[in-house]
């Protein structure tokens, strides 16, 4: 791809920026003078705060399933549980990746010191009303919790605009779909539009997975490639392309189509072109080299996840509910525990090779996914057991990513270079 360039983590600058930026080229310094590591990319506050997330807010939850706590009463407990994976956890990390690439993408900065505080404050603040009891009335809480889409969309759209990089305009529009499908749930909540609630989950869920593809097509064939050593992986453009728009189909017929047997024929074709595209990609050149494995194991799941998705839909051969989790605890787990451990490692000037901590991380994590999706297949009197059981191993696996990169994160490159 034009915007990513073989070597990187998000890609890198163009040739002409490789020599150290002024202000008037990036918008900031070279180096992120006065403030701390933390604050000198998007990455790094945000891959911390997604991190920690995912190691509270698991545990809040299996103890709400076990009735001995209750988050704030804006949502219903399964409401909040779904709205702080999608609008919590899966944002903070889109948040950090973002915020990053577009930098190098456009060779304009985004958000960095002060600015980037301010925007993680924001994402906070909506975490916490969300889960704590507040006297806050429902539309103050709905308005800090939807606070965060926006500047983060305005963030990435400034660079992207000012450099003409319109192609990524896309994730500017799959941004505000997700902002759009978290002001419907807050709506129903409010009762201003009662029955909202399951189609903008929906919309929420599709939104991230539709992100999930189009980067995947970018960057996954490029990091086997050269990660694995195999210079005949490439990637299949026009493939890429159909399932993007297989899905960007599935996205609209989950909103707008009142028969899911219309949403299961395409999440079924998506499944298809998502599948297909990945021949040629080496994902069995992968299992010696963690930080390829993980990421073909997330993109799996997205094949996994939409599949079940048309199961249920067109036959009801399989529960929804675990159509859903292969796609959450699966795709987005895998992918973005494994994107966030390589951008840590490459973006603070470290070789991109994974950790003991960080394979252990992985291999935590597929386990959880196996654990909430397969196991109430194959044992459905174990059901209860396994929703704990896979809530603990996702916690592992993230308590293990936060120690892993926590103090990579917090510190400054080992190479000098800024960020």
């Amino acid at each position: 791809m034009a915007s990513i360039l073989p070597g990187s983590s998000l890609g890198a600058p163009r040739p002409a920026a490789l020599a150290p930026a002024s202000r008037n080229e990036r918008g900031a310094p070279p180096a992120a003078i006065g403030v701390s590591a933390l604050l000198a990319k998007g990455f790094r506050l945000f891959f911390l705060l997604a991190g920690a997330h995912a190691v509270l807010m698991l545990p809040a939850w299996l103890l709400t399933i076990s009735s001995k706590i209750a988050p704030a009463p804006h949502f219903q407990p399964m409401i909040w549980h779904a709205h702080e994976m999608l609008f919590g956890f899966s944002t903070a990390v889109v948040a950090g990746f973002l915020l990053t690439a577009v930098a190098n993408w456009t060779n304009r900065e985004t958000l960095v010191g002060a600015p980037l505080a301010a925007a993680g404050a924001v994402w906070l603040a909506g975490r916490v009303v969300m889960t704590a009891p507040t006297p806050l009335p429902g539309w103050a809480i709905a308005a800090v919790d939807l606070a965060f889409l926006p500047l983060l969309a305005a963030a990435i759209a400034r660079p992207i605009v000012a450099a003409k990089n319109h192609r990524n305009l896309v994730m500017v529009g799959l941004l505000t779909a997700l902002w759009l499908s978290n002001l419907a749930l807050h709506l129903d909540a409010l009762g201003v539009v009662p029955g909202a609630r399951d189609r903008a989950l929906a919309l929420a869920l599709d939104a991230v997975v539709l992100m999930m593809i189009v980067m995947a097509g970018r960057v996954l064939p490029m990091f086997t490639r050269n990660g694995a050593g195999r210079p005949e992986v490439a990637g299949r453009p026009g493939l890429d392309r159909a399932a993007v728009a297989a899905m960007l189909l599935t996205m609209v017929a989950d909103v707008a189509v009142a028969d899911q047997r219309v949403g299961g024929a395409l999440a079924a074709l998506t499944a298809a072109l998502v599948a297909a595209r990945t021949w040629g990609w080496g994902a069995r050149h992968t299992a010696r080299v963690p930080l390829l494995w993980i990421l073909h194991v997330g993109h799996a799941w997205i094949v996994v996840g939409l599949a079940m998705r048309a199961a249920f839909a067109l036959g009801g051969l399989v529960s929804p509910v675990l159509a859903t989790h292969a796609l959450t605890v699966g795709a987005i787990g895998c992918l973005t525990l494994g994107m966030m451990s390589r951008v840590s490692l490459g973006h603070t000037g470290r070789p991109i090779l994974a950790t003991r901590a960080m394979s252990a991380s992985f291999v935590l994590l597929v386990a959880a996914a196996l654990a909430r999706v397969v196991t109430p297949i194959v044992a459905e009197r174990a059901y209860r057991a396994s929703v704990h059981a896979a809530g603990g191993l996702w916690t592992a696996a993230f308590g293990l990513f936060v120690l892993a990169t926590g103090p990579l994160l917090l510190a400054p490159r080992v190479d000098g270079k800024p960020g």
